[in-house]
């Protein structure tokens, strides 16, 4: 399973131009590392949007869906060091989504990564869960490093107290993570499976989006560090 772990923290935000710098250097010289050091957090990875809303994206590896209500990474929310504190509440638009992996297929990561958010009733949940087992293959497309599928867990996600994230309808939303090696390998997935005559049983997607890896951090980096 290229995705290590069984869970994962997706959060996205905007953050407005006279802040973006200071944003970045945040996230690359203290929030990534402190995220990933956290006990059962495997890796993280960054990424910049190259047609999607949000502008940014993370995804954090757990070892189980688990980690994500810990002592360890409660204590951590409840307890964010200034800067974090600072650039926290600077997100627009932020979205934190805690998800169950549950499909993945393929082999290693790409430079380019599609999002599919797609919003299942519970009567739809178990035939659609099928449908993409049998579709997130990514052997049958040029271009495509790896397929995933992700379930929100509604009790996790949304804002905390320290996170100025939106509490939205999609609670239960699912997301279609797509590894590819270029961004036109992706979005012609994206528009085949998933906007296209082909997306059936699938009605359209609450949104669709495609980005660029801007860096990866896993555990074992932390440790040569």
């Amino acid at each position: 399973m290229p995705l290590a772990g069984n869970g994962m923290l997706l959060t996205s935000m905007n953050i407005d131009e006279a802040d973006e710098a200071e944003f970045n250097r945040w996230y690359d010289r203290e929030h990534l590392e402190e995220r990933v050091a956290i006990e059962g957090f495997l890796e993280a990875r960054r990424y910049v949007a190259h047609a999607a809303n949000p502008k940014y994206l993370c995804l954090y590896s757990t070892a189980t869906l688990e980690v994500l209500d810990s002592p360890a990474y409660r204590a951590r929310l409840a307890n964010p060091t200034d800067w974090s504190r600072h650039t926290m509440a600077r997100f627009r638009n932020m979205l934190r989504v805690v998800a169950r992996i549950t499909v993945s297929n393929g082999t290693g990561r790409g430079a380019a990564l599609g999002v599919v958010r797609l919003r299942p009733t519970p009567d739809k949940a178990a035939p659609w869960r099928d449908a993409l087992r049998e579709r997130l293959a990514p052997e049958q497309h040029d271009g495509i490093i790896s397929m995933h599928l992700i379930e929100s867990e509604p009790e996790l996600s949304g804002p905390t107290a320290e996170l100025p994230a939106v509490r939205n309808e999609g609670a239960r939303d699912w997301f279609v993570l797509i590894d590819g090696t270029r961004v036109g390998a992706v979005s012609a997935v994206i528009a085949e499976r998933f906007t296209g005559p082909a997306a059936a049983p699938f009605p359209l997607p609450v949104s669709v989006g495609t980005y660029s890896l801007m860096w990866d951090l896993a555990k074992s980096d932390i440790a040569r560090g």
